[in-house]
């Protein structure tokens, strides 16, 4: 899956690191190094490696909002 800017994903219950009770977020930045998301309620970004932020899609915690709008 290619991550892009601005891509905005549904967090399920089983998102651990949903802290701020969020229902999406949306990456605002994607480096060599990780992935910058800003969730939904929060003022605050956070930070992950590339490979732990398609950990979380792949266990369907996080799930792109276009997908999901497509098998709606």
């Amino acid at each position: 899956m290619d991550l892009m800017n601005n891509m905005s994903f549904e967090m399920t219950k089983s998102f651990i690191p949903n802290i701020s009770k969020s229902d999406t977020l949306k990456i605002v930045e994607l480096t060599r190094d990780g992935v910058v998301i800003q969730m939904e309620n929060s003022s605050c970004r956070g930070v992950f490696p590339l490979d732990s932020f398609q950990y979380w899609i792949k266990k369907g915690s996080l799930i792109h909002l276009e997908d999901q709008q497509k098998s709606s």
